[in-house]
C-alpha cells in the first residue's frame, strides 16, 4: 500500500490546484474591482468624504440687528449676559466623560446636575430633551444666567473646571421701552431646525446649525436682515476627534438694523388702554344673554398713519413676554403660550384675528347702494324692523327713525335702511335664480374695498377675512355638503335643521343671506387692519395702501439705507362727492350719532373726529366691539370679543389714545408739550451706533 506510484496521485492534485487557482483568481479579481470601484469611478467622492469627515467647523454667532421704533428707541436689541458653556471635545477625553467636571459645575450654579449631564448630550431620535442639538465641536451652552461670583470662582479654579469656559455673550433682549411689549408684532427667535438646513442648502444665506430664526412677527419678515453672517473657524481633527490643526477664519458680519414705524410711546398707550377696555368691559352685564357678565376675553387695536398706511402702534389681548423665548423657552413656558386655558397669546388679533364687523361695515355698503343707483341723500324708511316672509330683521334695540337719508343711516347706524336696498337689490338680480351677470354691487363693492383678501402687511401669518359671495357659497358648500346632508337626516336639533336646510339650499345665496350682509353680518369676517386700511383710505381721499410697519433698512455701520416706501394698492370706489358725504356723516357720528356720548367736549374744529360704531352678533357667544376712527391724521380701529357695545366698550379707550397722541385733556385743551405725536413723522430717525 506505501509503495503507490505517485503518478497515481497526479490527475486528483492537479484538479485541486486547479480549484484553488480559480477561486484565487477569482478573489483576486473581485478586489481588483472593487479597488477601482472605489479608487477610480467613485474615488472624488470618497476623498471628499474623507476630507469633511476630517474637518470641522466652529460658529461664531453674528450680532443680530436691532428692531428700533420710528424715533430710534430698540424695540429689540441685545445684551450681553456671561454665559457658562462646555467643550464636549474635552469632557470626551476623561474617564468619566465629563460627569464628575459638570456636577461640580452643577453646584457652583445652583442647577440640577442631571439637567446639566444630559445637556451635553447630542440629540437623536432617542434622545429626550435636554440635549444638545449642535455641532459636537461647538461650545455648548449651560446656562446664560450665571453671576459675578459664579464666573470668578469657576475661572480663579479652572484646573477642577477642565473645558468649561464663562465668557461675556451677546443675547436677544426685548426692551420693553416706555412699557410697551408689542410682543406680537416683534415676534421671538428660536433655533434653526435640520429641515430649514436642509431646504436652505444652495442659497445665498445658508443657515448653520447654530442660528436662531425668527418665528413670527418682524423677527421672521426681516430675519435674512437682521440676521448677518456667522463667523466659522475650520479645524483638522482626526479620527478620534482630536484637534490637529486649524484650517481658515471668516470674521462675522454684524446683522442690519431694522426703522419701525411703530412709536413705543404709542404702542404702550395703545396696549394699557385695550387692556384696561377689557378689564372695564368684564364688569357690564350682558342683558340680552342670561344676565351673565360680559366674558372679553380678546382684543385687539392698530394705529395708522392715514396718509401712508403705516402702522404706529398695534396690540394684541392676550398677550405674552417675547423675552420667555431667549436662550430657549422652557416646557412649561411653551404649554402656558399655547395652551387654550390661556386663549392663545401668541396670536396677533390685529391680523389674524377675524370676526363679523357689524355696522362698521356700513361705509361698504353706503357706498355700494349709491354705485347701484340710490342717491345718498334722498329719504330711505328706517322702521324698527324689516320682515321678509315670517322673518323679521330688527334695528338694533328695535328703534325706528321715520325716513331718513344714507347720511342720517350711518350715523345712527339705522340697519333697516340697508335691509331694504340690499333686499331690493338680491332681487333685481334675480333673487334665488341669479341672471347670468348678477350687479352684486354690495359684494363687488367689498372687494373693491380690499375686503376678502389679505392687506399684504410686512407681518407672516396674515389671514385674508371672508367676503361671503356667490361663489364663496359654492365652494364652501361643496366643502360641506356630505356632513350637512347626513346630519339633516335626523332634522332634530337646531344645529340639524340648519345642517339640513344648507343640504339643500346651502349653494344659493338666500334673500337672508344678502339681508344680513348689508350690515356686517353673517358669515361676512375680516380683520382690525384690513378696517384700519379702509378707513385710513377714506381720511386720505380715497387711497388704499398697504399697510406697513417697516421703515428702513440699516446696516451695522450706518452707512447704508435702504428705505421701505409706501406702497398704494387701490382707490375707493368712490368718487370726490361721495366721499366727503361719507366723511360728514362720520363726522356727525362723533358728534351727534351713536359715539356722541363719548365724544363729548372734543375739539372738533380744530381735530375733527369720525367714528363708527359697530356691534356685531356671533352665533353661540355674546356680541363684538368694534369702534372704527380716524382724524386727518391717524386712523383707529379697536375691536373686543364678547365685548359688548361699540361705543360702550371700545369707543372711550380709543378717545384717550387720541388724547395721549394730540395731548389733549378729557375736556377737550391741547397741551402740545404733552403730544406724543400731534403729526405723522417724515423723517428718518438717525441710528444709534453701537459698539457691535
Amino acid at each position: 500500500m506505501s509503495n503507490i506510484p505517485e503518478t497515481g496521485r497526479t490527475p486528483r492534485v492537479q484538479n485541486r490546484l486547479v480549484m484553488i487557482q480559480i477561486v484565487v483568481f477569482s478573489l483576486l479579481l473581485t478586489l481588483g474591482g472593487r479597488l477601482w470601484y472605489l479608487q477610480i469611478r467613485n474615488g472624488q467622492e470618497y476623498t471628499d468624504e474623507a476630507k469633511n469627515n476630517h474637518t470641522q467647523q466652529v460658529v461664531q454667532p453674528a450680532v443680530r440687528g436691532s428692531i428700533l421704533d420710528s424715533r430710534g428707541i430698540p424695540l429689540a436689541d441685545n445684551e450681553t449676559r456671561m454665559v457658562v458653556s462646555a467643550s464636549r471635545t474635552e469632557l470626551s477625553k476623561m474617564k468619566d466623560r465629563g460627569k464628575g467636571v459638570l456636577t461640580e459645575l452643577a453646584g457652583v450654579l445652583g442647577l440640577d446636575p442631571e439637567e446639566v449631564v444630559n445637556g451635553v448630550r447630542l440629540c437623536d431620535s432617542k434622545t429626550p430633551k435636554p440635549c444638545w442639538n449642535g455641532s459636537p465641536y461647538q461650545p455648548i451652552p449651560i446656562t446664560d444666567e450665571a453671576t459675578t461670583d459664579q464666573v470668578l470662582e469657576i475661572r480663579e479654579h479652572a484646573e477642577q473646571f477642565p473645558g468649561i469656559t464663562a465668557e461675556p455673550t451677546a443675547l436677544r433682549r426685548y426692551a420693553g421701552p416706555d412699557g410697551a411689549n408689542t410682543s406680537q408684532v416683534l415676534g421671538y427667535l428660536s433655533p434653526v431646525t435640520d429641515e430649514e438646513i436642509t431646504k436652505a442648502k444652495g442659497s445665498d444665506s445658508p443657515y448653520l446649525r447654530s442660528d436662531q430664526v425668527g418665528r413670527s412677527g418682524l423677527e421672521r419678515t426681516y430675519d435674512k436682515d437682521l440676521r448677518g453672517k456667522a463667523g466659522i473657524t475650520r479645524y483638522e481633527v482626526d479620527n478620534l476627534g482630536r484637534i490637529i490643526g486649524e484650517g481658515t477664519s471668516d470674521k462675522p458680519q454684524p446683522g442690519a438694523n431694522i426703522v419701525t414705524s411703530i412709536d413705543s410711546r404709542v404702542q404702550a398707550v395703545a396696549e394699557r388702554e385695550l387692556n384696561s377696555a377689557m378689564i372695564e368691559a368684564r364688569k357690564g352685564i350682558d342683558k340680552n344673554n342670561t344676565g351673565r357678565h360680559y366674558e372679553a376675553d380678546s382684543g385687539a387695536v392698530v394705529v395708522m398713519e392715514a396718509k401712508t398706511g403705516r402702522v404706529v402702534a398695534m396690540a394684541s389681548n392676550p398677550t405674552y413676554d417675547p423675552n420667555a423665548w431667549v436662550g430657549g423657552i422652557s416646557a412649561k413656558d411653551y404649554a402656558s403660550l399655547t395652551d387654550k386655558e390661556s386663549n392663545y397669546p401668541l396670536l396677533n388679533r390685529a391680523i389674524q384675528g377675524q370676526a363679523a364687523p357689524g355696522s362698521i361695515f356700513k361705509v361698504v355698503s353706503s357706498t355700494a347702494a349709491v354705485n347701484a343707483g340710490y342717491p345718498f341723500n334722498r329719504l330711505y324708511g328706517c322702521p324698527s324692523s324689516y320682515s321678509v316672509g315670517s322673518q323679521v330683521f330688527t334695528n338694533f334695540e328695535s328703534q325706528g327713525y321715520g325716513n331718513i337719508t344714507i347720511g342720517k343711516a350711518l350715523e345712527v347706524s339705522c340697519d333697516t335702511v340697508y335691509y331694504a336696498i340690499a333686499d331690493q337689490e338680491w332681487k333685481k338680480d334675480g333673487g334665488i335664480k341669479p341672471k347670468a351677470k348678477p350687479g352684486d354691487w354690495f359684494f363687488k363693492t367689498a372687494h373693491e374695498f380690499g375686503l376678502g383678501k389679505r392687506t399684504g402687511i410686512d407681518l407672516p401669518s396674515e389671514v385674508p377675512g371672508r367676503v361671503p359671495d356667490r361663489q364663496w357659497k359654492k365652494d364652501f358648500f361643496e366643502a360641506n355638503k356630505s356632513a350637512w346632508c347626513r346630519d339633516g337626516k335626523k332634522n332634530g336639533s337646531y344645529a340639524e335643521k340648519i345642517a339640513y336646510e344648507n343640504c339643500r339650499q346651502g349653494n344659493q345665496l338666500r334673500e337672508g343671506d344678502a339681508i344680513n350682509y348689508s350690515i356686517g353680518q353673517g358669515d361676512t369676517l375680516v380683520t382690525p387692519i384690513q378696517m384700519a386700511s379702509v378707513y385710513a383710505a377714506i381720511a386720505n381721499g380715497g387711497t388704499l395702501h398697504q399697510p406697513s410697519i417697516g421703515k428702513a433698512v440699516v446696516s451695522a455701520d450706518g452707512t447704508s439705507v435702504r428705505e421701505i416706501a409706501p406702497k398704494e394698492q387701490g382707490k375707493l370706489p368712490m368718487n370726490a362727492k361721495l366721499r366727503k358725504d361719507i366723511d360728514g356723516a362720520l363726522a356727525d357720528v362723533a358728534t351727534t350719532g351713536s359715539a356722541a356720548w363719548r365724544f363729548g367736549g372734543w375739539p372738533q374744529k380744530q381735530i375733527p373726529m369720525h367714528a363708527k360704531t359697530g356691534t356685531a352678533e356671533v352665533q353661540g357667544k355674546q356680541t363684538t366691539s368694534w369702534f372704527a376712527s380716524y382724524t386727518e391724521d391717524y386712523a383707529i380701529v379697536m375691536t373686543i370679543s364678547q365685548g359688548g357695545t361699540g361705543s360702550g366698550a371700545s369707543g372711550p379707550a380709543v378717545r384717550k389714545i387720541y388724547e395721549a397722541m394730540y395731548g389733549l385733556d378729557a375736556k377737550g385743551a391741547q397741551d402740545l408739550k404733552k403730544a406724543l405725536l400731534p403729526k405723522p413723522q417724515k423723517e428718518l430717525p438717525p441710528v444709534r451706533q453701537e459698539n457691535q
